[in-house]
């Protein structure tokens, strides 16, 4: 959202009405902002707005105990609804006025505090809409977004470049449409109900499977010709539980080193993969429909990790190994979902998981790549630094 070209303004009075779920507003300077719909997405929970709702966060916002990203900031222009009333200045002198004056022009043509010189004219016999490309953006193209947003972006990011990288990792608080076509924009959307509805079922139906297989006592693991270790039906939650740690660190190596791959500047189709893979998903990390795998996506990795397991171990085995491994993605993206949009309360584990995701998307995407634990980010020296929420 930009702020509009007029701003609204707001005495104190009006500002200190909106302090509750319902309408929950704060103060940045005199710059007044809306964040009632950011209330369930902040990582420190919903409580640490509220009780400084209808006031200056500025000191919050510097830290201690956490000094807040530059995305951060940026994020939260999109909340900005207006200035503080600012008529008590005239009294207090004409320095005062005339600063509260420029603080409002600013306000209402924001492109001001970093406008740059215009650029030159093209030299004699420069191609000049190659020269546009760069200088003259649609109507609908900021600076800062380099997109049109009005059109499908899957085929505009591939064109940003060099510009790619920093582009996606500053996030926004808007929906993004990928296709142009109906149905495969529909195709890229999962409601987060649909992993356990497709998923779980096959998870129940396997573990019954295999702990009975198990149970008729004729499975044996064949060392040797005449040597041999039978494989008793208690034997399965190991089996399950070794799957589950297995498809941990496949989390987390999909996440690291395929979502967050960096695509070379020159090469349209390897940025656009990216974006369609995991770029989107930082860019407008709020969006619901996009926070889980839709089903026929995540087959292709649910079938190769049981085809790599069928070919290393016995059948049932590999099957019990497969179901832990299958079970433990369901949580993952259960848990994913729940760090965009859960609200745990403060000092529980999930609390502490929700603060370490966000910090990755706003501040540290080159690091903390685990989502449902942070295990595998210390081997592999990946773990955010430790900050208070």
């Amino acid at each position: 959202m930009s702020p509009p070209a007029s701003p609204r303004v707001f005495t104190e009075r009006e500002v200190a009405r909106h302090r509750t779920k319902d309408s929950c507003w704060v103060l940045l300077g005199r710059r007044v902002y809306d964040v009632t719909a950011f209330l369930r997405m902040h990582p420190g929970g919903e409580a640490l707005i509220l009780r400084r709702s209808g006031r200056d966060v500025r000191a919050e916002m510097e830290g201690p105990p956490h000094r807040h990203s530059e995305n951060a900031r940026r994020w939260m222009e999109q909340y900005y609804i207006g200035e503080l009333d600012g008529s008590t200045d005239e009294a207090q002198g004409p320095c005062r006025a005339h600063n509260a004056k420029w603080r409002r022009a600013m306000v209402a043509h924001p492109l001001r505090r970093r406008r740059r010189p215009p650029p030159p004219p093209p030299p004699p016999g420069a191609d000049y809409r190659q020269y546009a490309r760069v200088t003259d953006l649609p109507s609908s193209v900021s600076p800062q977004d380099l997109v049109d947003w009005r059109k499908p972006l899957a085929w505009q990011v591939g064109h940003l470049g060099e510009k790619y990288d920093a582009w996606v990792h500053q996030p926004v608080d808007r929906p993004i449409r990928l296709f142009g076509n109906p149905l495969m924009e529909a195709g890229t959307k999962t409601s987060w109900y649909w992993v356990p509805v497709v998923w779980l079922p096959i998870v129940l139906y396997f573990s019954w499977y295999c702990y009975t297989t198990l149970a008729k006592g004729t499975t044996r693991i064949v060392l040797a010709s005449d040597v041999s270790i039978p494989i008793h039906k208690y034997m399965f939650p190991v089996l399950f539980l070794t799957g589950w740690f297995l498809w941990s660190l496949v989390e987390y190596c999909i996440h690291r080193f395929v979502f967050h791959m960096k695509p070379p500047a020159h090469n349209y189709y390897l940025i656009t993969l990216h974006f369609l893979l995991h770029g989107q998903h930082h860019k407008s990390p709020f969006d619901g429909s996009r926070l889980v795998f839709p089903p026929g996506l995540a087959s292709l990795v649910v079938g190769s990790f049981y085809a790599i397991l069928r070919h290393t171990l016995p059948e049932i085995l590999a099957t019990s190994v497969f179901v832990g491994g299958l079970c433990g993605y369901v949580v993952y993206d259960m848990i994913h979902y729940y760090l965009h949009y859960g609200s745990p309360r403060r000092g529980s584990y999930m609390y502490g998981l929700k603060a370490y995701h966000v910090k990755h998307h706003f501040e540290h995407q080159r690091a903390g790549f685990g989502i449902t634990s942070t295990f595998w980010d210390h081997p592999f020296n990946t773990v955010i630094p430790d900050e208070k929420f």
